[in-house]
């Protein structure tokens, strides 16, 4: 259950129409597109029990959507940020400036960057082509591109191209984000546009997409590695466009000719037969395991494309194991996706129904009251210098809609509300890469420790506050759900300032 300190009963009806343009697949019966609605049913009960990190799936087969849903606080109309899974769609752009004339693969990437070239120029530098950006293998090595400063003011072109290139281009694959801006970046110079705005009219214009965001450098460049935020049934329909070799709508979006190139093997990334990271890599697509191919990003986002299946899924996610996300499908959706029709299931079509629509991340599980809680309410509590730059915290329990965790910042105040049994949706200041939407749930999990699970539901990330008091004493202790630049665990020690 979400619940929003204006919401009303009007308001609730705009939100459920405004969802509506979102639907550009037709839906169907499980049944009537080969897939059991039980075993579907199975798979998402398994990703609550074992996974208990998804924040939204959809099954598509035949053209069809058989099966959705999302873990409240996140839902349908909410977009998502992709990670990794926007690398596909750079790739669909340099696919696009291909057939437009505008490049071509063998064209060194130093063509493109006279300006920024670094002096004397090394022959691997030199010999570096847009096709070792899109299969990633420049020549570099995961500790030469670690680190890079994409959150600085500096030009990443001229970064990238001073990093050192030890190897031969197109001799050893690592996985490269870096490669990844360059490619948008020739997107930019050739096109005068950065990669949202060129694929605009291209792809997500046709495909319905509203309101796609890209995060950009400050030299105003798409990142292409990462930095794009869709939602659900985007991502399905960009899976659909792929299953169908770039046709859409009776409209060829994207060349047959480079959806079979960017999704098939292009180098290889190792031998493990039964690794999902092991299977090759194409043009900013993997292989899967069964024949399938993907494009994923970081903590679980996913687009998986089953072309001998006719089927494609789109799921998000908060989870270190993306494997695990993976394997769930390959063992119980896979297996039920049969050729034909199936008979008609009416009684398990409804559990499943009834199953997608209340689906929902837990809320904070404890007591809604403490015997402490009277005489730490409303006190402020003081920190020392710490680089979260948090000043002081407070907890008001009588706030309206939940109780209140209060925090003053060297950024200015943030105001938490969080309902007991139930997400409260707010915002707080965005940062890097998270958006300002949050929703957040609290309970006192003992007699001393408040506890708040908030979650950036437009992101992956999850943040647990426990606030435990001693005395005239205070520990704020923050951990996410996964570590990465965004979000990280930290402790604060705080004392109750003088009244």
């Amino acid at each position: 259950m979400i619940v929003t300190l204006s919401m009303v009963a009007a308001g609730c009806a705009a939100a459920r129409a405004a969802d509506l343009p979102l639907r550009r697949l037709p839906r169907s019966t499980p049944e009537e597109q080969g897939v059991s609605s039980p075993a579907i049913l199975g798979f998402v009960q398994a990703a609550e029990q074992d996974i208990d990190a998804l924040h939204s799936f959809m099954l598509v087969r035949h053209g069809r959507v058989v099966a959705e849903g999302w873990w409240s606080p996140y839902g349908a109309g909410e977009p998502h940020a992709l990670f990794s899974l926007s690398k596909s769609f750079t790739s669909t752009a340099i696919g696009l400036a291909l057939s437009e004339g505008r490049i071509s693969l063998d064209d060194p990437v130093l063509k493109f960057f006279p300006g920024e070239a670094p002096p004397g120029p090394g022959k691997n530098l030199k010999a570096m082509r847009i096709r070792d950006l899109l299969r990633m293998s420049t020549g570099q090595t995961e500790e030469q591109v670690k680190d890079f400063p994409f959150q600085s003011n500096e030009d990443l072109v001229s970064a990238f191209l001073a990093l050192p290139v030890d190897y031969k281009p197109g001799t050893h694959f690592v996985y490269n984000t870096e490669a990844t801006y360059m490619l948008s970046a020739i997107i930019t110079k050739v096109t005068g546009q950065a990669v949202l705005d060129y694929l605009g009219p291209r792809l997500f214009q046709p495909l319905g997409i509203a309101g796609p965001a890209w995060q950009a450098s400050a030299q105003g460049i798409s990142f292409g590695g990462f930095g794009l935020s869709l939602r659900t049934e985007d991502i399905a329909c960009f899976g659909q466009l792929y299953l169908q070799r770039g046709r859409w709508q009776g409209r060829q979006l994207v060349p047959a000719e480079w959806v079979d190139a960017a999704t098939s093997l292009q180098t290889s990334n190792g031998s493990d037969p039964t690794s999902d990271w092991d299977q090759g890599y194409g043009y900013q697509f993997w292989r899967c395991r069964h024949g399938f191919f993907r494009g994923d990003g970081a903590f679980g986002q996913f687009c998986i494309v089953m072309p001998q299946y006719d089927a494609v899924v789109a799921i998000t996610a908060g989870t270190k194991d993306m494997a695990s996300v993976m394997n769930l499908l390959w063992d119980k959706v896979v297996p039920a996706l049969k050729d034909g029709q199936l008979p008609a299931d009416p009684a398990s079509d409804r559990l499943l129904e009834a199953k997608l629509a209340s689906l929902s991340l837990r809320t904070q599980e404890g007591s809604e009251t403490s015997p402490l809680a009277g005489k730490v309410a409303r006190r402020v509590y003081a920190f020392p210098a710490n680089p979260q730059g948090i000043l002081s915290a407070m907890l008001d329990p009588s706030a309206q809609g939940g109780t209140a965790i209060s925090l003053e910042t060297t950024h200015g105040p943030e105001r938490l509300i969080c309902g007991m049994g139930a997400w409260v949706k707010g915002e707080l200041p965005p940062s890097f890469g998270i958006t300002k939407a949050v929703a957040a749930s609290g309970a006192w999990t003992a007699d001393d420790t408040y506890t708040a699970t908030l979650y950036r539901y437009q992101t992956p990330f999850r943040q647990i506050y426990r606030l435990t008091f001693s005395g005239d004493g205070v520990e704020l202790d923050v951990s996410p759900n996964v570590v990465s630049d965004q979000v990280s665990p930290f402790h604060l020690r705080g004392q109750a300032a003088k009244e």
